[in-house]
This record gives structure tokens, C-alpha cells and sequence, in this order.
């Protein structure tokens, strides 16, 4: 086996149909969870509009969210680096986890 085949076999194919690749606009985010699941309902708010339109639903189960969180960390923190901080405008500052580590609600 050749070293370009013994890359291959590592890599993880993703195919990315043309609808999926134009993506969806969203300007707000729902998330919920049960024992099982959490839900994020990816949706748009438009001015003047009061009812926000779903564009995307996820379900993901908890190991992968709590992925998702450490890379979402892990790109804003390289963002901020290249482009500067980020700045919440009309928003108290919050953590990623509110009720604090051991999740108390």
C-alpha cells in the first residue's frame, strides 16, 4: 500500500449536496434538550416582522453538542485572533453554561 493510500483510508468522505452547500441564513437560534437530545431550531428574524421563520432544525445527541461547544469555542477564539473581538451590542455578557458546570437549573 502506498502512502497515498494509507492516507486516503484515514480521511472521512463528506459529500455536501448543491442545496445543503448554499446554506441558510439565520439570525437566531432555539435550543432545547431532553435526556436524550438536544433540539437547535436555526431561524431568521427579519425587522419589522414579529414571527421568526425556522429554517433548519438539528438534533444532536449530548457528546456531540458538547463537541460542537468546545469547537465553537475553539473557532471564535482563532476569529478574534485574525479579525479582532467580537462585540455583543445590547446584550449583558453570558457564559456557555449559565447555571455553571454541574448544570443546577
Amino acid at each position: 500500500m502506498n502512502e497515498n493510500e494509507k492516507n486516503k483510508q484515514g480521511q472521512l468522505q463528506i459529500d455536501l449536496p448543491q442545496d445543503v452547500a448554499k446554506g441558510v441564513y439565520s439570525n437566531f437560534a432555539i435550543i432545547s434538550h431532553s435526556s436524550s437530545e438536544f433540539v437547535i431550531d436555526f431561524a431568521a428574524l427579519l425587522p419589522g416582522i414579529p414571527k421568526a421563520s425556522v429554517a433548519a432544525r438539528v438534533l444532536v445527541a449530548p457528546e456531540h453538542t458538547k463537541r460542537l461547544l468546545a469547537a465553537l469555542q475553539e473557532n471564535i477564539m482563532r476569529y478574534e485572533k485574525e479579525y479582532g473581538k467580537i462585540e455583543l451590542k445590547n446584550q449583558p455578557p453570558r457564559t456557555a453554561m449559565p447555571f455553571g458546570p454541574q448544570g443546577d437549573a
